[in-house]
């Protein structure tokens, strides 16, 4: 098992870059594997764009994987966000992460130019634009239905070869296949339920096979947004706020976290690993990041241990 953790993104009082550099030093101590984002760029909560805080993360980390689970690559121009992705790479000197998805039907494809009837796609085909501008082929040629590359220098090349690895979210059964097919990992959204998790796993590893591909080499994982308290009440009210200010009134988000005392949150992370998890990404919700830092604790002296 690995163990990851979530770095704060809201910045509604301002960025505290000395707590944030702190939790991060603080994650490297405790042992965590990566340290992960998120993405919204449209929605109500001020939250950090991904890309630029893992390239400020970098800089005060030296062992964790830096990733961002997902982007969500069809509202991004793909070589705009190739280059980007890259240079992330080289700050973090190869240690990053790198999670995509073609978003659904309710994105607001309409305020990014981008086709609601054509957004799969575009995807799929931005994906392999993306790879082929990581290639070590320094001048690229691509002819596509939405995009027409003709001889174009792409430099430079990604610091991990051939590309960061490529972490699919996804939920669809054709979703799935598609990360089988394309992707080196799959992490499972912090907003669905244990439950749609275990179904999903073993559409996921189906998926697998007729691809292929061996599963061995393609992790799983999930990101589990929870708290913990020893008043489980309290517990559930804290992490509950804590989703409304990134989900806002989304339909179903109550159902999604782990929370209670600390036999609670061990025993609603045990239910992720024996659905399928290889990697946890733990998400406090808290409004600060002296919060956040209080359940990394938590987490690392009570709950981990007792998961090992």
């Amino acid at each position: 098992m690995r163990f990851d953790i979530s770095i704060p993104q809201q910045v509604a009082g301002g960025f505290d870059a000395d707590a944030t550099r702190d939790y991060l030093v603080r994650a490297e101590e405790l042992g965590f594997g990566g340290a992960w984002t998120l993405e919204q760029i449209v929605g109500p909560t001020p939250l950090l764009a991904p890309l630029p805080l893992l390239s400020w993360a970098a800089a005060h980390t030296r062992r964790l994987r830096l990733g961002v689970a997902v982007l969500v690559t069809s509202l991004h121009d793909p070589l705009q966000l190739a280059s980007a992705v890259t240079a992330v790479d080289h700050l973090c000197h190869g240690r990053l992460d790198l999670g995509v998805a073609s978003g659904g039907g309710t994105r607001k494809f309409a305020a990014f130019g981008v086709d609601s009837a054509t957004f799969i796609g575009s995807f799929t085909e931005g994906l392999e634009l993306m790879k082929q501008a990581w290639s070590d082929e320094p001048i690229i040629t691509f002819h596509g239905r939405y995009r027409d590359v003709d001889a174009l220098p792409i430099q430079p090349k990604p610091v991990q070869r051939p590309h960061p690895p490529i972490w699919f979210g996804a939920s669809a059964p054709r979703a799935l296949a598609r990360a089988a097919r394309l992707g080196d990992a799959f992490m499972g959204a912090g907003s669905s339920t244990t439950a749609q998790f275990a179904e999903a796993v073993p559409t996921l590893r189906r998926a697998l096979e007729e691809q292929g591909r061996d599963p061995t080499r393609f992790p799983i994982g999930k990101r589990v947004y929870l708290m913990v308290d020893d008043d489980a009440a309290r517990a559930r009210e804290r992490v509950l706020a804590g989703l409304r200010r990134i989900y806002g009134q989304m339909a179903g988000i109550d159902a999604v976290p782990v929370s209670g005392t600390v036999d609670d949150v061990v025993h609603g992370l045990r239910e992720v690993i024996d659905a399928g998890a290889q990697t946890i990404l733990l998400n406090p919700v808290g409004e600060t990041v002296a919060e956040d830092r209080e359940q990394m604790e938590r987490l690392a002296g009570e709950v981990l241990p007792r998961l090992a």
